[in-house]
């Protein structure tokens, strides 16, 4: 777009996010309003690129799922057995090819109702903030075509998603019942314990909840150890989000301090003070 902020800046601003993001979801906005403050870049324009970062997020985690079922496939198997496989078998436990396509009928149906409602009640509020959000992360997920550097850009959407999947794996060595888990196991504790960061603020209560079922069906108990090992993984995000959220927020005025200037804003010719 044109602006060049410093890296630091953008780094503290994305530690101050996470920092507020542990008690309420506004650390999306906390964020543009630390680059918008010390960097001069406008808010709207920085509101998008949030509206491309989490629609990538999205996608990521959409991969991650997807992995996860290729890699452990049995796995997944028995966390929806009897839940799912109920919706594609008849009464005498054969594969129903009859409630697949009812299935796959009723998912269209939905898609184009719920189309044509939007298009149809575009004028009410609730419908076009819907639209909104559709079109916005649709814009998201193309905007990428503006990019310099792309491959760069997906060099680095899958670095953080790989460092997340070594931090999960990491944690498992820190207790002998699951030190014996490999880095695909913790690919299905990975993408359940995404699912709980997104429930919850900051995660708290479900990233645990939910990495200790996924990890008893390694074998795992889910108490004390698989309690253990999600308590674990997420006090050590919370550690690091508390740590550096607040170096960063006693930093970020005191590096940009000499930045902050009053400057002249000029309006029909003349120069006023802010």
């Amino acid at each position: 777009m044109g602006y060049k902020p410093s890296r630091l800046n953008c780094f503290l601003a994305v530690m101050i996010g996470y920092l507020v993001n542990i008690g309420a979801r506004l650390g999306e906005v906390v964020k543009c309003t630390v680059i918008a403050r010390y960097e001069k870049v406008p808010a709207d324009k920085l509101v998008g690129t949030v509206v491309a970062e989490r629609a990538f997020d999205l996608v990521s985690l959409a991969l991650v799922f997807g992995l996860t079922l290729i890699f452990q496939f049995d796995i997944i198997h028995q966390m929806t057995a009897g839940k799912l496989e109920g919706l594609f078998r008849n009464s005498q436990g054969q594969t129903s090819y009859i409630k697949i396509i009812v299935l796959v009928a009723i998912v269209v149906a939905l898609f184009l109702i719920g189309k044509w409602l939007l298009n149809r009640f575009s004028h009410i509020s609730i419908a076009q903030k819907i639209k909104n959000i559709i079109v916005n992360i649709w814009h998201g997920l193309t905007s990428v075509k503006d990019l310099k550097n792309k491959p760069l850009f997906f060099f680095y959407s899958i670095a953080i998603w790989g460092l997340y999947l070594l931090s999960t794996w990491f944690g498992f060595f820190a207790i002998s019942a699951t030190s014996h888990l490999g880095i695909v196991d913790a690919l299905s504790v990975l993408a359940m314990g995404s699912v709980g960061m997104i429930i919850s603020p900051g995660g708290i209560g479900a990233y645990a909840l939910l990495v200790a079922q996924t990890v008893a069906f390694y074998g795992i108990p889910e108490t004390p150890y698989g309690q253990a090992l999600g308590w674990l993984l997420w006090f050590g995000q919370f550690l690091s989000f508390i740590l550096f959220g607040s170096v960063s927020f006693i930093l970020l005025p005191r590096i940009n301090k000499k930045r902050i200037t009053i400057e002249p804003v000029y309006e029909n010719n003349t120069a006023k003070n802010i």
